[in-house]
């Protein structure tokens, strides 16, 4: 099941990124970034979501190139029903922010399936209309997570793997279907309990 509330390695975790200063970010950018800038948006981002860790990682673009960027990985908490998830996410930051949007995915674990919909692809890469009408001084890292937060309300874009099955798993095993005609996904909550969310999406 999703991981909800705190964990017993929660605390830990917690202090382990509370121990980065905008310095040590500023520290890990090349100097392709605006390192100052840069570290001060992470900085921002991770004293509000503190699960997230910033680290300079190797992103594949979609033709097959690769390069080193600054990321945030770790889960955004999301209230769905009254109940509080924790959804993987992966945020890439490119050189060119803030001119430039970061990308934006959701990270399932090999429990999890990704729900395609309006604003999740099939790899798992975030879409909203705040990333396409991206501009300079008006968007920035924080700012970008709060809208996730509050589209991933509105559409969990994860539900658990109810058994072990393919990695390209077809998609009656993502929704069931209610006699009404309508489609929901399952995902436990914290007393055990599934809850239902209508698809957005054409199985």
């Amino acid at each position: 099941m999703l991981k909800m509330g705190r964990s017993s390695s929660a605390g830990e975790k917690s202090k382990l990124i509370m121990s980065f200063n905008v310095d040590m970010i500023k520290k890990m950018l090349p100097r392709a970034y605006l390192r100052k800038y840069v570290a001060h948006h992470i900085y921002v981002a991770i004293t509000y979501f503190k699960s997230l860790v910033p680290a300079m990682k190797e992103y594949v673009y979609k033709d097959g190139t690769t390069k080193n960027l600054m990321s945030l990985t770790g889960t955004i908490p999301v209230v769905f029903s009254d109940q509080t998830y924790n959804i993987p996410i992966c945020v890439w930051i490119e050189p060119n922010y803030p001119n430039a949007a970061p990308m934006c995915y959701v990270s399932p674990t090999r429990e999890m399936m990704i729900v395609r919909g309006k604003h999740i692809s099939n790899d798992g890469e975030v879409k909203m209309p705040y990333l396409n009408d991206w501009k300079k001084g008006e968007c920035d890292l924080f700012s970008l997570l709060q809208v996730m937060v509050a589209v991933f309300e509105e559409f969990i874009p994860l539900c658990m793997r109810s058994y072990p099955e393919p990695e390209q798993a077809s998609c009656w095993l993502q929704f069931h279907r209610e006699a009404d005609g309508s489609y929901f996904v399952s995902l436990p909550r914290g007393d055990g309990q599934p809850f239902q969310h209508e698809d957005e999406t054409s199985c």
